[in-house]
């Protein structure tokens, strides 16, 4: 490849800089995207898609169970092997060729190799054979290279080799027995994944389970994993790490007792990837999480865009949503931003304006694939009380609900309301329980369109669906006012 330029250069192909390319090239100018690993990054093969398919097949054998007459015809435990096979068929094998011939189709040029910023608009990608390209952009540089697992400062931690949650993702086989260290999303569908497939499981963490979510949905799937076989040690450190002569690892805990694992899988945050990509020659700070304003332009030590605003930074690598969904939500409002900005048009960066990422703030959405499964979008309770806001919870029992009944016997789960006292309007909800995913989008509409509870009561929901659960909790608010 000789050196070029185009008119926006992306640093990153996972579907955050897919996305941001495609809208630039959709809105007519031209782009290079620059990738060192596999073309769809983190999420199609060491993320999203097969930790989803790992969990999938224990879903559906769970959902069968609990029904009577389903669950008599279902014998036997899951065959690991056709998991982890069906699990290989949703990364492509590892194999990047089918997204590397969707950029072609879609008229994105791919530059193989590492991508350092090395000026204003520039960026020098260094290829496998130690030769160099220059990428020179009319418009704009985008930093779209993700995050990696953060590894906790745990004596002994390093030597023992730890999993993080990329060979979680693509093991090739089940360890008798396996200690997770975290307790957030990856260490709890992690743990719900390989009970599964048979492994002992023990989980170590220094919060409860789930800290991001309301406590109710934490504290169901915690009993849950327990009643699965699991052993959680909540609010505990694992202050040391190591293995003996037989290859087994040891965790000491801060409350004295010791673990014994055949594998040890560490999930305890994220890290950005930003230490070589040539921050330092733009006066920031390699390793640090890039800050960014509304427009997601790049903010230097004053808060300022660096330079004239030609750097721009999407997903995870902003801190904003470490969240695929949101990243790519970023990656669209960013892409149609600086197509806008070069034909001269008025970009739209008020609140809920075309431009603006005002779903990161209020609307952020997420899905923990445990068992049971927790659904969630806006504020929590808790998070509504630290910002100040005047709110009221309302609580019910999804269990009751007659679509809930009749979609599972003894259906278990809860769900919340967050509503704004003020404008009466729904701020937050959380489901938890079997299959809660799919009330979701309800919820984030409602949050989205500010629609006042008043007028919820005229989305009548089907009966009898677990979707009922929206008529329950406005009687109960209504009662309870």
């Amino acid at each position: 490849m000789t050196d070029s330029t185009v008119d926006v250069v992306v640093i990153g192909a996972g579907p955050v800089g897919e996305n941001v390319a495609d809208r630039v090239v959709q809105g007519g100018l031209t782009a290079a995207i620059v990738e060192h690993e596999l073309v769809g990054g983190e999420c199609s093969y060491w993320a999203c898609m097969p930790t989803k398919a790992l969990l999938r097949d224990a879903a559906a054998l769970r959902a069968a169970r609990a029904l009577p007459a389903a669950g008599q015809t279902v014998n036997g435990d899951l065959d690991p092997a056709l998991v982890l096979a069906r699990r290989d068929r949703f990364t492509s094998n590892w194999s990047d060729a089918g997204q590397v011939e969707w950029l072609n189709q879609a008229g994105i040029t791919l530059a193989r190799g590492h991508g350092r910023v090395t000026g204003p608009r520039t960026v020098a990608v260094t290829h496998s054979d130690g030769t160099t390209t220059t990428l020179h952009a009319n418009q704009a540089v985008v930093i779209a290279t993700g995050s990696s697992a953060f590894l906790p400062p745990i004596q002994g931690l390093a030597d023992v080799k730890p999993w993080t949650s990329r060979d979680a993702a693509a093991v090739r086989s089940v360890p008798e027995r396996l200690a997770i260290v975290g307790g957030g999303v990856v260490a709890s569908e992690m743990a719900t994944a390989f009970i599964a497939l048979g492994a002992q499981v023990t989980l170590v963490s220094q919060s409860r389970l789930l800290p991001g979510v309301e406590r109710f949905a934490g504290e169901q799937v915690a009993a849950a994993l327990r009643s699965a076989g699991a052993t959680l040690h909540l609010e505990v450190d694992a202050t040391e790490v190591r293995r003996d002569a037989a290859g087994a690892a040891h965790l000491t805990l801060s409350d004295g007792t010791s673990v014994e694992a055949d594998e040890v899988l560490v999930a305890t945050g994220r890290t950005p990837n930003t230490n070589d990509v040539g921050l330092d020659s733009i006066g920031l700070t390699p390793g640090d999480w890039l800050q960014v304003d509304d427009a997601l332009a790049v903010l230097d030590d004053t808060g300022e865009p660096v330079g004239d605003g030609w750097l721009y930074a999407a997903g995870d690598v902003n801190q904003r949503v470490l969240l695929t969904h949101h990243g790519k939500y970023q990656a669209r409002a960013l892409g149609d931003a600086i197509a806008a900005r070069a034909r001269g048009d008025q970009l739209g960066l008020g609140r809920w304006g075309r431009h603006a990422v005002t779903a990161d703030v209020d609307a952020a959405t997420q899905v923990i694939f445990t068992d049971p499964e927790v659904a969630a979008v806006g504020l929590s309770a808790e998070a509504a009380a630290a910002a100040g806001r005047k709110t009221r919870v309302v609580d019910y029992d999804l269990g009751a609900v007659s679509g809930a009944a009749l979609h599972a016997d003894d259906y278990r789960g809860q769900a919340r309301m967050v509503v704004d006292d003020d404008r009466n309007v729904l701020i937050g909800f959380t489901a938890v329980g079997p299959d809660v995913a799919e009330l979701l989008h309800a919820a984030t509409i409602a949050i989205v369109g500010e629609v006042p509870l008043d007028r919820l009561w005229h989305a009548v929901p089907a009966y009898p669906t677990i979707s009922e659960i929206w008529l329950r909790l406005l009687e109960t608010d209504g009662r309870d006012r």
